[in-house]
């Protein structure tokens, strides 16, 4: 009895109605991308521009060249593992990171047809992973610290040569030693955090995991997407590309803007209204509401006292 009652709460319509979220009547199916997607556009029209500064200024910042930090002979001990191709290939990155959640938030808009919550979350996740890809950026080109295996990108021959100071004076292809001072922070493990990290805060606030009637499935559903990054990192640090430090703070760093990032579009996830959003058509129907609140507790007090002043004369 026990089990079935508990297997009663993932039948399929039970799932259905989570998958579709607490939908206001008067809203269901009349905010679509038809009807409402040109004025949501336009209501966030600086927020698109801001997002192709950030890939203007991502795109300077990863041409530009690395500091080239202090490397020298003994520190090369550590620097001496072999170079290896990616598991997790560069140009799968966005795919996963970008696409994948974007699938995700279309699935929900063809139940929810609600072009606000499907504009909000690309918005949202376009701004997580292009803050996270600048400040990554920025802090391997500020950093320059060598990778695992910057020693066969110094010297592909594996003959060293050092200056008088004891500083590498690398003879390998440009492109490669200028990579090799990109170690810290990793940026596979970022990017996984920023994208994934924002599809599993919103998957958590759309089918409500924090709803408190302990369905552990639930959970299950939230840190996959947390999985998946996870073992991002952990292919950079198999590949020698990164130390794991690089991978740590990558992956915090994601994190954390991707919380940011949701924060400013939607309610916490562990609201009653988490599976809602942001938007400014409902920030003023409660300031109208608010106002109209108070007009008429206004006006109740004014016939209040115009009766008291009736009474005394």
């Amino acid at each position: 009895m026990a089990w079935s009652n508990m297997f009663s709460h993932f039948s399929f319509p039970n799932f259905y109605r989570i998958f579709q979220g607490r939908v206001r009547s008067a809203e269901m199916g009349t905010h679509t991308i038809k009807s409402h997607g040109t004025k949501v556009a336009r209501d966030h029209m600086l927020d698109w521009l801001i997002l192709l500064l950030l890939v203007l200024i991502d795109v300077i910042l990863y041409v530009s060249h690395p500091f080239y930090r202090f490397v020298g002979r003994d520190m090369m001990t550590d620097l001496k593992y072999p170079v290896k191709e990616n598991t997790v290939p560069v140009w799968s990155v966005p795919m996963y990171t970008v696409f994948l959640p974007i699938a995700v938030f279309l699935l929900f808009y063809t139940r929810r047809k609600d072009v606000y919550d499907l504009h909000h979350s690309i918005l949202g996740l376009l701004f997580s992973v292009l803050i996270t890809a600048v400040i990554t950026d920025a802090i391997k080109n500020a950093v320059g610290r060598p990778r695992p295996d910057f020693f066969w990108r110094c010297f592909p021959d594996g003959n060293e040569l050092y200056n008088r100071w004891g500083n590498a004076v690398c003879h390998g292809r440009e492109s490669d030693i200028r990579e090799g001072h990109k170690s810290f922070p990793s940026g596979h493990t970022s990017w996984s955090f920023a994208g994934l990290g924002f599809l599993s805060i919103y998957l958590s606030g759309k089918i409500k995991a924090f709803d408190h009637k302990g369905h552990v499935a639930k959970l299950c559903i939230v840190f996959f997407p947390l999985l998946m990054a996870s073992l991002v990192g952990i292919s950079r640090v198999d590949d020698y590309g990164h130390h794991w430090q690089d991978v740590f703070a990558g992956g915090l760093l994601g994190l954390v803007v991707a919380a940011f990032c949701y924060a400013q579009l939607f309610p916490p996830p562990y609201n009653d209204e988490g599976n809602s959003i942001f938007t400014l058509t409902s920030c003023r129907v409660r300031s109208a509401s608010s106002g109209h609140v108070r007009s008429s507790f206004s006006s109740s007090a004014g016939s209040f006292f115009h009766e008291k002043n009736l009474q005394r004369e």
